[in-house]
């Protein structure tokens, strides 16, 4: 393959990412699923030489390319959100009980049950077995776009910012579950890492809970909310009129958004994914009603796009380069119990434990909304990223089966949710006034 080829199927792929989500919006396809079978058949042609296709060998490189893609997918995740998290009262907490309910209790259990499959059936260590647990839990706000919210609502002439709000309970919870649970999986990543190097428990288990359990979440949440209230003060009251760039409609904003929330927190030590999407909800709520949310989301949403194209092309191609060769009949077994089983059944526990009938502020989640919810949690980017951090950070054992099991269950979200997620959601829409 030369380099001449290489930048034709570039090409191809960049005008297939454009055109491919008009052209399927009414089909049972989504936009990855062309992607990823694209990128397999580019890898079945000669690969360049010295050009290595492996996920171990490319570890450092898929890290911060997914890294990338998961905070640039947060920032338009919080802002794409019409519902403001009210953390002052305790209304405006219960508008978000569903997102309480999949990040407390229904991912937790996932990534207790996988990590138990992974040590009982597949036979991985058990700090591997945990990592493939921490890394496989969290929904994916990059390929779940297509059961997420559409985007922010601009204010009408006829309408107040507190008429303002998410109709679809179903495309809410799935997208602040999104948002929230990327960086709230890390403590289970730090506790896999923390096995390896360690060692016991009794070691750093009160530093972990201490630190990585609270203290990093408190860091990241407060410091991204600072840097959004900051830039949403500047950018729509600024005294000075070259700060104010809501009056000028500069949605670049957005993106100067993510790398200052996303290095401020990491730099004091929080969770960065937390604080992008802090960031980008205090910037939300500043003017919810304000068109320029809405410039700032559609340049998010262009460079999204363009990030996961060359993350689902690289996946296609590892895919027919080696990446499955270490995946076994039982690491398969567990990607197929998450997807199909798993993810499902903690999702309904978790949205139907405790009420009768799921009340989300004053709106009703009915039984065939819990279970697209518990259904539609999407395996994606973000598991990439917590797998190549945590095999950088710590020699863990059976490495090539981890990644084995991370792409074969991410390729079986992608396919199985690509085919299900438009026919599903057309469907809830012909009989929600039945619930």
């Amino acid at each position: 393959m030369t380099l001449d080829v290489v930048y034709l199927l570039a090409g191809v792929s960049l005008l297939l990412a454009v055109v491919l989500p008009v052209a399927l919006s009414r089909l049972a396809i989504s936009s990855p699923m062309v992607l990823l079978v694209a990128g397999a058949l580019i890898g079945l042609l000669p690969l360049p030489d010295h050009v290595s296709a492996s996920a171990v060998d490319n570890r450092a490189f898929t890290e911060h390319l997914t890294e990338v893609c998961v905070v640039v997918a947060l920032m338009g995740v919080g802002l794409a959100l019409d519902r403001p998290l009210d953390w002052r009262h305790r209304t405006g907490w219960k508008r978000w009980d569903a997102t309480w309910r999949l990040l407390g209790i229904a991912m937790p259990l996932c990534i207790a049950a996988v990590a138990f499959l992974g040590w009982w059936v597949v036979g991985l260590a058990p700090a591997a077995a945990l990592l493939l647990g921490s890394a496989l839990a969290p929904t994916d706000p990059v390929l779940a776009s297509d059961v997420q919210v559409a985007g922010p609502t601009a204010l009408q002439q006829d309408q107040s910012e507190e008429e303002i709000d998410e109709r679809d309970e179903v495309r809410f919870a799935l997208t602040s579950e999104a948002g929230l649970n990327d960086g709230l999986a890390f403590p289970f990543v730090y506790a896999a890492i923390f096995l390896v190097v360690h060692g016991s428990v009794a070691d750093w288990g009160l530093h972990w809970l201490a630190w990585e359990l609270v203290g990093k979440v408190v860091v990241g949440v407060v410091l991204g909310a600072t840097v959004g209230w900051s830039l949403a003060k500047a950018a729509f009251r600024s005294p000075w009129p070259s700060l104010r760039l809501a009056e000028t409609g500069e949605p670049l904003l957005a993106l100067a958004a993510v790398l200052v929330s996303y290095g401020v927190a990491e730099l004091a030590g929080g969770y960065g994914f937390l604080a992008v999407f802090a960031c980008a909800m205090a910037l939300r709520s500043a003017e919810r009603g304000h068109d320029y949310h809405v410039h700032m989301h559609q340049v998010v949403e262009r460079l999204e796009r363009l990030l996961t194209l060359a993350v689902l092309l690289l996946l296609g191609v590892a895919l027919t380069n080696g990446v499955l060769d270490a995946l076994t009949w039982p690491g398969a077994a567990v990607g197929l119990a998450l997807v199909f089983v798993l993810r499902p059944a903690f999702g309904m526990l978790a949205l139907r434990l405790g009420t009768r009938r799921d009340r989300i502020g004053d709106r009703t989640m009915g039984p065939r909304e819990q279970l697209a919810t518990a259904f539609f949690g999407v395996r994606g980017v973000g598991s990439f990223y917590y797998l190549a951090y945590a095999t950088g950070e710590a020699a863990f054992a059976e490495v090539d089966q981890l990644w084995a099991i991370v792409a074969f269950t991410v390729t079986l979200s992608v396919l199985w949710h690509g085919v299900t997620v438009t026919p599903s959601m057309q469907w809830l829409e012909r009989n929600r006034n039945r619930f």
